[in-house]
């Protein structure tokens, strides 16, 4: 048994202090006794493996870099607590979605332990700092500039200016980056290996994202910049911007599949619907493909990327394409003949790209096309249920559809919400990037059209999404629309939107939110979460009670969605979660010991497999902690169990 006192968080941190943690835990011969760092010993296991050094670098730098990195690095200076109530009804209790209400750093930081490289997706669309748009720097952390300057690693003149845009509130562009850059940083650490990150933004910071995303991602995981049309611009200018833009970057490129595909698609889902009907209601081939000639030249123009799709027969509609042919250099060459005819068919410019063997199984199972007779190369054809669409570089769509999905899912408003996006958008990022299924992380959700477009995909085909999406309670303006109809903050938005969703889609979720009402900073001493007081007396409220045992396991690796079981021992209450076994209420007595013990001896009770036992110090005096201890310690454990007690204050 190995029992220890162990803080919530480390108490302590600086701008490089976690990258010098990782660099000493894999690569602990770098490092001399005093922690000092040996670079030709660095220099040793990169001249071992034949790589080059490269001596060209660039980076970005602003007023304010040390101390974004600083806030990457910090512990989370709150605690959060579930919606007890909202997550306890019948639609909900079982959902994996999730909705956190809070400053979106603080709950990256709570969620990194349990969520760490498990979301597949994350998509964001921050403020474009257009100097418009609202978007101003506040920082809740407070500093003095000496404080900040050796904590940072700058001196106390930096220390001050970045201090004065920070408290006062700015909307420059080092704000912007000190702003974005600690949120992507820690969001990293969430992302699965597999995992791809979406950004939208206009051209204002496009350039300098684009450099912190090198940064943090690696320069090689970038995957490209999507240009989205999504205005048509009347206005006479030198240039017309109908435009935004969606940057995309990978964890590790390496990972992910050579080729995405999507087999999303509103307009073939319609198409296929088309088909299914004219089928059912002609018989012979000719009937049918007349009956759907009629159609198509009705509907072509709106077809789009599927108007080669012009053809019918029993098994659907399909198109020819001219795939047969072998791009670049010499393929096969050999006579295929036209059932009409009787000729040989004209042979591709290179020949074909299937050998003969192929091609004739091809033809048997009438996958082949011929022309009208031999001087048309056949085609090959391709059903449109088996259509998959390619992820373009540039994606054509209206804007203004967004806004168009938000009054109708609340008619009470005409402008519920400024400029959302689209869930086509969203779901096309999703569909592409995720397979069937996989977390997808929006850590400014605005109106929650990320989560809901997950959830309408949930609904509408077999995909097994999960949402996790992030709201600052930011209150909206008070000549508002949404604010005059009841919706003081953009949270109440976007929860009643994913409410109002989950009534079509049966897609629940729960709710949570980070809790500063319980912190108490003593303002002369350094900032650091061990003085920090989180409550300010020893018997806990109902919710401070909850708040802390929903932190502590969270800290510990369990998802939010874990379920946490009350164990009673003797009338004491404790709570297991994950083989940890909880212990707060301050009622503790030798009964509750011995029924402990008794648990933990009872072979026969498969469900109470506890290997850490966590207690709330300050509701534990010294005579109970040492009770505790020195039973765990001499009683004849049968399951063999390590108990690892855990002290927290």
């Amino acid at each position: 048994m190995n029992i220890k006192e162990e803080t919530v968080y480390s108490n302590v941190e600086t701008a490089n202090s976690k990258q010098l943690a990782i660099l000493k835990k894999h690569f602990p011969n770098c490092f001399d006794r005093d922690g000092n760092f040996i670079q030709e010993r660095m220099l040793e296991v990169v001249n071992n493996n034949e790589i080059e050094l490269s001596k060209e670098s660039y980076a970005l730098n602003w007023l304010g870099k040390s101390y974004s990195r600083l806030l990457a690095n910090l512990p989370p200076i709150t605690l959060i607590n579930a919606d007890v109530e909202h997550n306890s009804k019948d639609k909900h209790k079982d959902s994996n979605n999730l909705l956190i209400k809070g400053d979106n750093l603080e709950v990256l930081k709570h969620l990194v332990n349990a969520y760490s490289e498990k979301v597949k997706m994350i998509y964001i669309d921050p403020p474009y700092n257009t100097g418009k748009d609202g978007f101003t720097y506040n920082d809740d952390r407070k500093f003095t500039k000496e404080q900040l300057s050796e904590l940072a690693g700058i001196d106390e003149d930096e220390a001050a200016r970045v201090l004065e845009f920070s408290d006062q509130g700015s909307s420059n562009h080092s704000a912007w980056l000190t702003f974005i850059y600690p949120r992507l940083y820690v969001a990293r650490e969430l992302m699965s290996d597999d995992g791809v990150i979406f950004i939208s933004l206009d051209d204002n910071e496009l350039s300098q994202l684009k450099i912190i995303c090198d940064e943090i991602f690696g320069e090689g995981n970038h995957l490209g910049n999507v240009v989205w049309k999504n205005v048509t611009d009347n206005n006479p200018t030198n240039i017309a911007v109908e435009h935004e833009y969606i940057v995309a970057f990978a964890k590790n490129k390496e990972r992910l599949e050579g080729e995405w595909k999507s087999g999303i698609s509103d307009l073939k889902e319609y198409l296929l619907s088309v088909g299914e009907n004219l089928i059912d209601q002609n018989d012979g081939q000719e009937a049918l493909q007349a009956a759907y000639t009629n159609w198509y030249r009705q509907n072509k123009s709106q077809l789009g990327a599927l108007e080669n799709y012009k053809f019918i027969d029993k098994q659907g509609i399909y198109a020819g394409l001219r795939g047969v042919h072998n791009p670049g250099k010499e393929g096969y060459r050999y006579d295929i003949i036209h059932p009409e005819t009787g000729k040989p068919c004209k042979q591709p410019l290179m020949g074909y790209r299937f050998p003969e063997s192929t091609m004739n199984q091809m033809i048997a199972d009438k996958r082949i096309i011929f022309g009208q007779d031999e001087t048309k190369l056949v085609e090959i054809k391709v059903y449109l249920k088996d259509y998959q669409e390619k992820f373009s570089s540039v994606i054509s769509m209206d804007g203004r559809s967004g806004s168009n999905e938000l009054r109708e899912l609340f008619p009470e408003m005409k402008k519920a919400f400024s400029n959302p996006k689209p869930t086509q958008l969203l779901e096309k990022l999703i569909s592409f990037s995720c397979g069937q299924s996989g977390l997808i992380l929006d850590f400014f959700a605005g109106s929650g059209t990320t989560a809901n477009a997950v959830a309408e995909l949930n609904y509408r085909t077999d995909s097994t999404y999960q949402f996790l999406t992030v709201q600052l309670d930011e209150e909206n303006k008070k000549d508002s629309e949404a604010y005059k109809n009841g919706y003081k903050s953009i949270f109440d938005i976007t929860k009643e939107r994913l409410t109002r969703v989950s009534e079509s889609t049966n897609q629940g979720f729960k709710i949570f939110e980070i809790v500063e009402d319980f912190r108490i900073e003593e303002d002369d001493k350094e900032l650091a979460l061990s003085n920090l007081t989180m409550f300010d007396d020893v018997l806990l409220t109902d919710e401070q009670y909850q708040t802390l045992l929903t932190t502590w396991a969270l800290y510990d690796g369990s998802e939010l969605t874990t379920p946490i079981c009350d164990i009673d021992l003797d009338g004491y209450t404790t709570h297991l979660c994950d083989r940890r076994l909880y212990m707060i209420a301050p009622d503790f007595s030798s009964n509750a010991l011995k029924a402990l013990l008794h648990k933990l001896d009872d072979t026969d009770d498969k469900d109470f497999d506890p290997n850490k036992i966590v207690y709330y110090g300050n509701n534990f005096d010294s005579v109970k902690q040492m009770e505790l201890n020195e039973a765990l310690k001499s009683y004849a454990n049968k399951k063999s169990i390590e108990i690892d007690v855990v002290v927290r204050n």
